[in-house]
């Protein structure tokens, strides 16, 4: 037992990290509709590590992470530009045609690398059950400011998230917020993907804040909400991995997938039974 611990300690310790920042930022992502924004940004990310692989720099150096947060920003840029007050194209629809640009992209580079499909496979899958204690650290100290910042304007970027008619009527100048939100959100999508994959970072920001915004009204009883589902499945997903021999990132976020299916069930079992005591 304590060898499991030994071991899952440093994986689980990044999960914690992970989930602190994802779950947040999973709120106002859902709240602004744009649910995939996570998808395409992991993805960019995700490219510009491969462009630096191409270029000949290993993955990990802080060469490669320069071409992976050059590529994130750029992607910030674009997603706060097509933000339109009144358009005729969702918003969506230009988040997912970059995601399949930027994964066409990467598929692309990938074949002219050496090991690209492995590359590939593990940008997608992460490899978090080999994450080290100073990984786990450098991205503590990078979400605790990350963190920080939005907690200090957290007024604007909530308003923007919830009501975005009344932020443009109080005159906060929206793109701008929006291009910090997105620049933040790429900071944090660049650590995550270089230690979870780009899988288990779109899960961890999904699927606890689906769970969250359901469950609750208020803030902070969303965030805590989601906090709880994502490391109770972080715990469980870890657990399994290492007792069945399963790729770690894939289990935690299969354990969120079943997360999700469960408390619809129960949702529905719920709103059944509240109609059968409305008829009687």
């Amino acid at each position: 037992m304590w060898d499991i611990l030994q071991f899952m300690a440093p994986p689980f310790a990044a999960c914690l990290v992970l989930v602190g920042l994802h779950a947040y930022l999973g709120l106002h992502v859902l709240l602004r509709g744009v649910i995939f924004v996570d998808l395409a940004l992991a993805q960019i990310a995700a490219l510009g590590t491969i462009t630096a692989v191409v270029a000949g720099y290993e993955p990990g150096t802080p060469t490669a992470y320069a071409f992976s947060l050059g590529a994130t920003v750029l992607g910030a840029a674009i997603f706060a530009l097509t933000r339109m007050r009144r358009g005729t194209v969702p918003q969506e629809a230009i988040i997912g045609i970059t995601f399949v640009v930027a994964s066409a992209a990467a598929i692309l580079l990938a074949d002219r690398a050496p090991e690209g499909a492995e590359q590939i496979k593990e940008l997608l899958a992460g490899a978090i059950l080999w994450v080290s204690w100073k990984n786990v650290l450098n991205a503590a100290l990078i979400y605790a400011a990350l963190g920080f910042f939005h907690v200090l304007f957290r007024r604007r970027f909530t308003l923007i998230s919830e009501d975005p008619n009344r932020a443009y009527a109080e005159g906060i100048r929206v793109r701008l917020w929006d291009f910090l939100f997105y620049l933040s959100f790429g900071l944090m999508i660049t650590v995550s993907v270089s230690m979870a994959g780009v899988l288990m970072v779109f899960s961890y920001l999904v699927a606890p804040a689906i769970i969250a915004l359901v469950h609750s009204r208020r803030w902070p009883q969303r965030i805590l909400f989601a906090w709880g589902v994502g490391v109770l499945a972080s715990a469980l997903g870890l657990y399994s991995s290492y007792q069945w021999d399963l790729p770690s990132g894939p289990a935690i976020v299969c354990v969120l997938g079943l997360f999700l299916v469960v408390f619809a069930v129960y949702r529905g079992f719920r709103s059944s039974g509240r109609q059968e005591l409305r008829s009687h």
